[in-house]
């Protein structure tokens, strides 16, 4: 996946805990997906637990119907691991 020609998954990690740690990658469990409600509508926020902590991704997307199946697919798969959303096969049912 892509904005603006960069790739997007997986997103960047943002504590909101202020313990200002910064992991990478396709860490931690997904714990909630949500709409931003502020432009573009074409973007939405992912919230992660990672080692004891809580962290708020953001996704955005070039296409908002795109934007829109991919926040419903990443909610039908809240507490999962990041790493195992990250290898779903998806390209059929997108």
């Amino acid at each position: 996946m892509v904005y603006r020609g960069c790739r997007n998954w997986p997103p960047v990690w943002s504590c909101t805990d202020g313990r200002n740690q910064h992991p990478k990658g396709e860490v931690g469990t997904l714990k909630a997906v949500f709409r931003s409600e502020t432009q573009p509508p074409s973007r939405f926020f992912l919230l992660i637990s990672y080692e004891g902590s809580e962290y708020l991704g953001c996704l955005l997307f070039n296409d908002e119907a795109f934007c829109r199946q991919v926040m419903e697919l990443l909610k039908a798969h809240c507490n999962r691991s990041i790493a195992e959303i990250g290898g779903l096969d998806v390209f059929h049912t997108l």
